[in-house]
């Protein structure tokens, strides 16, 4: 039997201050104190959003261990683990990858929402990405500018179930005589293909300002390739603020709701 110990659980909004893990203490028996200081490419900081504190009801004796960690617990570890790694976007020591992905996938055990495809209220608004198995690698990074010149910034993703497209940005910084920002857009649209997938079609994609577009003209296609959602992508955990996807090509992507009036 399962009880229900905590609902709608409150934190401080997801805005650009600095929170103090250690108010989340009461959830775990030990907890590093240090603060969590940034979610990668923009170096903004990891929020958490209302959720549901799970217990897991104990077993009969002999049963076997009972794993007696909460959902939240879980979450405090994943975001824990993402500190400072720039979302994995420049790649990470192989064994924090592991960890990572361990996480990840007790949290997919763990998913809330079972048939994501049918309750798309829950996937509906606007999303940022705090990881990410695909990284921008040697000679990669190096044609796009993003050793000195380039800065990236944010990702984010807005997914409007009313018209079955997802709209992607991803935010740059140029540096030069001045800071030039701008962004790539990557627009597609998709369709359900099970409770939990679905197929996504790419649409078109823009740069702006013009300046930006003319810095990754040459290299576009490697930009375009990186980005592009083409394919299907596999809904594995949603709840109120995070949400972890797997998609054809063997990634992992995770990510926390985001309030769309800040994405500016």
């Amino acid at each position: 039997m399962i009880t229900k110990l905590v609902s709608d659980f409150h934190l401080s909004p997801l805005v650009c201050r600095t929170m103090n893990i250690g108010k989340l203490q009461r959830f775990e028996p030990v907890i590093n104190r240090s603060r969590i200081n940034t979610s990668g490419f923009g170096d903004k900081p990891l929020w958490f959003r209302p959720f549901t504190v799970i217990k897991v009801a104990e077993k009969p004796s002999g049963y076997g261990l009972v794993e007696d960690e909460t959902l939240a617990q879980k979450k405090i570890e994943l975001y824990q683990a993402l500190e400072e790694i720039n979302r994995g976007i420049f790649g990470i020591p192989s064994g924090k990858k592991l960890e990572i992905e361990s996480l990840v996938k007790q949290l997919e055990s763990k998913n809330p929402t079972p048939e994501p495809t049918l309750e798309l209220d829950k996937v509906d608004g606007c999303w940022r990405l705090v990881y990410s198995t695909i990284s921008i690698l040697g000679s990669r990074r190096t044609k796009l500018g993003l050793r000195e010149f380039i800065s990236l910034g944010d990702f984010f993703q807005t997914i409007d179930k009313a018209k079955n497209k997802a709209v992607n940005v991803v935010k740059f910084n140029a540096k030069g005589l001045t800071m030039l920002s701008g962004e790539l857009t990557i627009e597609a649209s998709f369709k359900i293909a099970s409770k939990t997938r679905v197929d996504i079609t790419f649409e078109k994609s823009t740069i702006t300002p013009d300046q930006l577009m003319n810095v990754f003209r040459k290299n576009y296609d490697i930009l375009l390739g990186i980005f592009n959602p083409e394919g299907w992508l596999e809904i594995t955990y949603v709840d109120e603020n995070m949400r972890i996807g797997r998609d054809d090509k063997g990634n992992i992507f995770v990510l926390e709701r985001f309030d769309d009036n800040s994405n500016s």
